[in-house]
């Protein structure tokens, strides 16, 4: 058995682990047609040649692979992405000037709390409507009040007969009108502070907004700056409950039925290699992203002791059923080309070199050092066993356009 390198970080494991499963064998899903000088252009090298030297110098060792059996069970790279449903985005309400940031990434804020000071115009303007709406309102009260006194008197005068008819008339009218005009000014005193509260969110009538936390929770990101000008809806910070978070996943097509609501998924991060966490399947996707193949699969993730973080990278592991003969490889072989794994498989010449021929493969479960491959490979194939990264780089070098002097 030849000698294994170190192993690679979980982080690198984890954005290269392909949608890996070993409950039906099936063929690459179909892609969108490319142009070919772009296909061209974008394909990396096959294969590439190295030296006696070069081989000693990045410790590359080849062997066959061991063959054996894997049980049912696929890995799914995933997410853990800040839970949307107790996630707020505070954009701006209007276009105006960043005041004060009082928050920085990282910081509990508390319902209510200041988050942004900024100044509007146009706030300013909709604080100022909102005044003369109120002041009309009242002078139109006022008439009414007026009016339906005057009314009352005719009405009085009417009974002793000592009004013209035509004087009562009028005063019925006014009283009408009156009323009308109190109608109208309350419902342009409506929609001035409709405005107002969608412009300013709380200004003062020199046009100072302040922004507000509508919930306690962690502030995610902030890009208001002090001292800018933004534009209306510009995004200014995020602030989120950390205690819920959610696992998102991709599941491919040959995977889709082992989903459902309320179902649970076990999962690692790259954190926290030794324990594995566990989400609650909250919605399935409708039908398969037709690009990819792939069904959405969101989960809710517990996190009551804030040990996941948004963002995080995730290994879902999908229990299947039966198992399925796969080749064991040291994790070291296994190494990441356009985002996809893929093997080396070693032609050796007699004079120490070795031409090096990529193949890509499915790979499942990682285990002890070891990672099972449950396609692309067979007993018969010889396999860059330690060193894989340096032939690895020697194929992008290869790839690399030559630059003409």
């Amino acid at each position: 058995m030849m000698p294994r390198l170190s192993r690679h970080s979980y982080r690198s494991a984890a954005v290269g682990a392909t949608l890996a499963f070993s409950l039906v064998a099936c063929g690459k899903p179909d892609v969108p047609k490319q142009d070919t000088a772009t296909k061209m252009a974008d394909m990396p090298a096959m294969s590439v040649t190295m030296s006696a030297a070069q081989i000693a110098h990045g410790g590359v060792k080849w062997g066959p692979v061991t063959m054996g059996t894997a049980s049912g069970t696929a890995v799914i790279p995933g997410e853990v992405s800040p839970n949307e449903d107790r996630t707020v985005r505070l954009g701006a309400p209007a276009r105006g000037r960043i005041l004060a940031v009082p928050v920085r990434p990282g910081d509990r804020v508390a319902a209510g709390q200041v988050l942004v000071t900024m100044q509007s115009p146009e706030a300013g303007v909709a604080q100022s409507d909102v005044s003369k709406g109120e002041a009309e309102l009242a002078a139109r009260r006022a008439e009414a009040q007026y009016a339906a006194s005057a009314r009352a008197r005719a009405d009085r005068l009417l009974a002793l007969k000592s009004i013209p008819r035509q004087d009562y008339e009028r005063a019925i009218s006014d009283d009408e009108h009156a009323r009308a005009a109190v109608a109208q000014a309350e419902a342009e005193l409506r929609r001035a502070r409709a405005t107002a509260d969608q412009l300013s969110a709380g200004a003062s009538p020199s046009g100072e907004v302040t922004l507000r936390a509508p919930s306690a929770g962690v502030v995610l990101s902030r890009t208001a700056v002090p001292g800018t000008v933004v534009e209306v809806g510009a995004p200014l910070v995020v602030i989120t409950d950390p205690s819920r978070l959610w696992l998102t996943v991709n599941a491919p097509e040959q995977l889709s039925g082992l989903f459902h609501r309320g179902g649970r998924v076990r999962f690692l991060v790259p954190a926290y290699p030794s324990d594995t966490f566990e989400a609650r399947v909250e919605a399935v996707g409708a039908g398969l992203e037709p690009e990819t193949r792939t069904l959405s699969v969101r989960g809710v993730v517990a996190n009551g002791d804030g040990r996941l973080k948004p963002q995080m990278l995730a290994n879902a592991i999908v229990e299947g059923a039966g198992s399925t003969a796969a080749a064991f490889v040291p994790d070291d072989a296994v190494q990441l080309v356009q985002g996809k794994p893929n093997v080396f498989i070693a032609r050796p010449d007699n004079k120490g070199g070795a031409t090096f021929d990529r193949r890509e493969v499915t790979i499942g479960m990682r285990s002890g050092g070891r990672v099972a491959v449950l396609r692309g490979l067979s007993a018969r194939d010889v396999i860059v066993l330690a060193g894989a990264f340096a032939v690895k780089a020697e194929l992008q070098k290869s790839a690399m356009p030559k630059m003409e002097m």
